[in-house]
């Protein structure tokens, strides 16, 4: 499989079959819309794809710990005005909540005062009341003023005071700043709390009798993605007097189906190839069943247009350092174990399955290489048993298994530019390239040599032949003046700038062999560990064994996880992309109704 060739269909038909001619386009599900009109200026009126407020109310319904028995049938529900209600209802009950909190609050503020009426402005002759929360060593300082002040409560840390003026007290008049009590005496704000916190409770009961919809929601969730998804596409379309245009990135094996829908609605079609100048998003042809692949693929970076599909390789070597990272054929069967626990629960959609059917490679792949280099749950297999027959690796011989890890690093980086080649064959880059591919083998070669002590000269040639490549092939820039050779060389030279980072590269692949003897290695120190407390405690040395074992396995099947993950990946996404994906592109997203939930 490979990066689906896209045509530029331009579509253009009269204003009143505009919806019509979007339904039917959202139904074949075939193209990238491409914008023809700026969007909003105001960001409220941007319409977002995918169908945000009703997985707002959804959430907001769910929440609710024991919902009300689903109604199955009523021909009246109206997705839209449902959700409408519900967020409605959301913002109301965050408004009296907040209200709520804000006089509960309030309350213990006012609270140590006392319950004050505060009286007219009249009876103050135009003087209002100030209260300070102060703590008692700073009583002198209230003592000092020259304004009116009255203390009100006192315990064994503060004084609860109040002065008497007309407008605001100074900043600095006491060394503590004001209490803001407001206007309203506790009685009054206690009134107002039970007032809301009986609104909440009104509020509460709707939302608990709405999740009689729950199961409606979740039937119609399709419909309002599937709305959101046309508002979004509509705001792309251009609108010009009595006619509409349109414009998108369409499959060349879907041409065809979009040529007859607009011919039912007698709209003009316009169909040209991709130009140099322009950006095509990239769509991975693969099955569902390889969904999986695809996902990875796509986790860190789209490839290019005019790049390769990176799903297969990706999957294949991330499932193999993984493998080598994880090192034991016991922590590959309890991935395998865990995956049959989820079985039944991961054959919803076909994306599920692909996971499954991809985790079974994986565990597969653990258990495998776990048997290659002789170890499960850290314990070696006796002499002369099937087992030992079938360890081929030592992981505790640390040359072989240094070489292993770099030969894997350089095919791993060989392949990347192979395919990086081939995508650009017929341009320069493609011999560069190639330049690479000789000169990763070529050093490769001159270090065994070293190694052994032989001659170097035939990985000295290639080396040669493939930084000669690199220097000549690695610019684009065309011939039209002398000087552009000079130019040429200099592009060249740049790209030879690399070649530490090649080195760098390929040594990255240590860390297959260093997290797995570092897996292995903590798998045997639990072991050993858990072999001495049982020596050395005769009774409860057994329990005491047990848990170190259990703990310690745990937690060194979590850190292996964690790094098979990570490095697994990084290997593919850092290294590999870097040398065989050096264009980033767009993802292909079809203007296309929701599947219908049941």
């Amino acid at each position: 499989m490979s990066v689906a060739r896209l045509k530029k269909l331009s579509l253009v038909g009269r204003a009143a079959q505009k919806t019509e001619t979007l339904e039917a386009l959202q139904e074949l599900g075939c193209m990238h819309v491409l914008p023809l009109v700026p969007l909003p200026a105001e960001p409220e009126k941007v319409s977002e794809r995918g169908a945000r407020n009703a997985y707002k109310a959804l959430r907001f319904l769910t929440d609710v710990p024991e919902p009300r028995r689903q109604i199955q049938r009523d021909r009246d529900f109206d997705m839209n005005k449902f959700v409408k209600d519900v967020l409605d209802l959301m913002q109301r009950s965050r408004e009296v909540t907040d209200r709520r909190d804000f006089l509960a609050h309030r309350i213990s503020q006012v609270r140590p005062w006392g319950d004050l009426d505060f009286p007219p402005d009249d009876v103050l002759a135009g003087n209002r009341l100030w209260f300070y929360q102060l703590p008692l060593k700073h009583r002198g300082t209230l003592e000092a003023l020259t304004l009116p002040w009255a203390i009100l409560e006192q315990d064994h840390r503060f004084i609860y005071a109040v002065l008497i003026a007309p407008d605001e007290p100074d900043d600095d008049i006491l060394p503590v700043p004001r209490t803001h009590t407001g206007s309203l005496p506790i009685h009054e704000l206690e009134a107002q709390l039970e007032e809301a916190e009986i609104a909440i409770e009104a509020l509460e009961a709707e939302r608990v009798a709405q999740t009689r919809y729950l199961t409606f929601m979740r039937r119609n969730l399709s419909v309002a993605e599937s709305a959101a998804e046309l508002a979004h596409a509509t705001q792309k379309v251009r609108d010009e007097e009595a006619m509409f245009a349109l414009q998108g990135w369409v499959p060349e094996d879907r041409i065809d189906a979009l040529l007859d829908m607009a011919e039912s609605k007698n709209a003009a079609v316009l169909i040209e190839d991709p130009g140099p100048d322009d950006t095509p998003p990239t769509l991975l042809e693969q099955p569902e069943k390889r969904s999986a692949a695809v996902d990875l693929a796509l986790f860190y970076q789209v490839p290019g247009y005019r790049d390769w599909d990176p799903s297969i390789i990706v999957a294949a070597s991330f499932a193999f350092f993984f493998a080598m990272i994880v090192a034991d054929a016991g922590y590959g069967a309890v991935i395998l174990l865990g995956l049959l626990l989820f079985w039944k629960r991961m054959e919803g959609t076909p994306a599920l399955q692909s996971w499954r059917r991809y985790g079974l490679i994986i565990a597969g792949a653990t258990i495998l290489y776990g048997v290659l280099v002789g170890s499960y749950f850290g314990v070696a297999p006796r002499e002369g048993s099937i087992l030992a027959g079938l360890k081929l690796l030592d992981l505790n011989n640390f040359a072989a298994m240094m070489m292993v890890s770099i030969v894997v690093g350089v095919l791993h980086l060989v392949l990347a530019n192979a395919l990086a080649a081939r995508a650009a064959w017929g341009q320069r880059r493609a011999i560069a390239n190639l330049g690479w591919i000789a000169a990763l083998i070529g050093g490769f070669v001159m270090w065994l040599s070293y190694m052994k002590g032989s001659a170097a000269t035939p990985g000295a040639i290639l080396l040669g032949a493939g930084v000669l490549a690199i220097l000549l092939f690695s610019s684009e820039r065309e011939m039209k003046q002398p000087i552009d050779w000079l130019w040429r060389l200099i592009d060249g030279l740049k790209g030879l700038a690399g070649a530490m980072g090649a080195f760098g590269d390929v040594l990255s692949y240590m860390r297959l062999f260093a997290l797995g003897l570092a897996s292995a290695s903590l798998a045997i120190t639990f072991n050993d560990l858990a072999v001495s407390v049982m020596q050395a405690m005769k009774g409860p040395g057994i329990l005491f064994a047990l848990l170190i074992l259990i703990i310690g396995h745990i937690l060194n099947f979590a850190l292996a996880m964690m790094s098979g993950v990570v490095h697994g990946l990084r290997l593919n996404y850092i290294e590999f992309f870097k040398w065989g994906l050096p264009d980033e592109g767009i993802v292909f997203r079809p203007f296309a109704r929701k599947e219908v939930q049941e």
